[in-house]
């Protein structure tokens, strides 16, 4: 297959040519034109890496796509996986819960069938982007290590990450963005949200930090990226290192996100609040830690879409330095990298032939086609 009239957007420039793929593989690409007649024509689009998504929530929302509706697993499977290809992820690493229970159990329920799916479509090759999966350890509840320990050795996971959204803790250290957020949730009143917090406190003061080292050990003798979240606070950070994270998911704060750059971790923000314009939790807003090159991984968290529409709008941004090639880096090279995927997320010779193609329409940014080893999955 050979892609003529292109913006190759390559790891350090962007250069107007052609390129070439062998059996799923980039052989070559060129700063002219191929004369062959069977070429496509890009029609001067951008031609950038597939996409490496880190922790999206997404796949949730179609084994429940409304409370109480237990959608069949592989419709729900192939609906969301179609929805990340068509937002150029071609590698998407799911993320599923562990012992969060403020769902109404419905996250517990579907664990099992949720992680048997996402292996089952895979060994199967009929999903069309690359799926694994990120186990979120939410540490203040007794079923985690548990769900844990009977999940850390399936063969899927690929990225772990601890968190604590208990009253007073990182995302949540304002307690008045706790209140609003969860009794906006769930629909309570005063006094049920008083009973509510009682009981996350007790929880944390539990199981948190058992849950934390346990989980963390047990990454390290698997050799499984291990993540933080929502650190807020130098100490956190420092934790979070000697523990033996590589990725700081969503720093809640800059003094966090400078930290975790000291300590060698991988910031990790969503690329909705880039879109965005703000964190809607009200913590630091991640352009402030692109314009301080602070940032290195964007994740659609809960928006799919957002991705390629955040990197562009990061390359388009006067306020900072960042080139384009630098801003589609944070959605594939550098994921890739901190995975030791060392096969994919660059447009390069003898790499995955995971291509997007791109256009500018009306000032957006449109997804025409995309390849996963070299087949047309979009």
């Amino acid at each position: 297959m050979i892609i003529n009239n292109v913006k190759l957007v390559l790891e350090d420039e962007v250069v107007h040519g052609s390129l070439e793929v062998h059996d799923g593989v980039i052989r070559t690409f060129a700063e002219s034109q191929s004369s062959q007649p069977s070429a496509l024509d890009g029609e001067g689009g951008w031609l950038l890496p597939g996409f490496i998504e880190l922790h999206t929530d997404n796949l949730d929302k179609f084994f429940t796509p409304r409370p109480k509706v237990d959608w069949p697993a592989h419709s729900a499977m192939s609906s969301h996986d179609a929805l990340m290809v068509a937002n150029g992820i071609t590698t998407v690493l799911d993320a599923v819960a562990i012992g969060d229970v403020r769902d109404g159990g419905d996250r517990l329920e579907n664990l099992e069938k949720m992680i048997n799916t996402v292996e089952d479509t895979q060994k199967r090759g009929v999903n069309r982007a690359e799926h694994r999966l990120h186990l979120r350890c939410e540490l203040p509840h007794h079923t985690t290590l548990p769900l844990f320990e009977k999940l850390a050795d399936r063969e899927a996971v690929a990225l772990v990450s601890l968190m604590d959204h208990s009253p007073g803790q990182r995302q949540f250290s304002h307690l008045g963005k706790y209140r609003e957020y969860y009794q906006g949730k769930y629909q309570m009143n005063d006094e049920q949200m008083n009973r509510f917090e009682e009981d996350q406190l007790k929880l944390a003061a539990q199981w948190s930090q058992p849950n934390r080292s346990a989980i963390a050990q047990m990454c390290r003798d698997r050799n499984i990226a291990l993540a933080s979240h929502d650190d807020a606070t130098y100490e956190h950070v420092v934790e979070s290192h000697q523990l033996g994270s590589v990725i700081a998911e969503f720093p809640t704060t800059l003094a966090a996100a400078q930290a975790s750059r000291q300590h060698g971790m991988n910031v990790l923000m969503g690329a909705p609040n880039i879109v965005r314009g703000g964190s809607h939790s009200g913590n630091v807003a991640a352009h402030e830690l692109v314009e301080l090159g602070l940032l290195d991984i964007l994740s659609s968290d809960y928006y799919p879409a957002s991705m390629i529409d955040a990197a562009f709008r990061i390359a388009d941004d006067t306020s900072n330095t960042v080139t384009l090639p630098q801003a589609i880096r944070m959605i594939t090279c550098n994921p890739a990298r901190t995975l030791n995927l060392h096969d994919r997320g660059i447009v390069g010779e003898g790499k995955r032939a995971d291509l997007v193609l791109a256009h500018r329409k009306n000032q957006h940014m449109h997804i025409t086609t995309v390849w996963r080893q070299g087949e047309r999955v979009f």
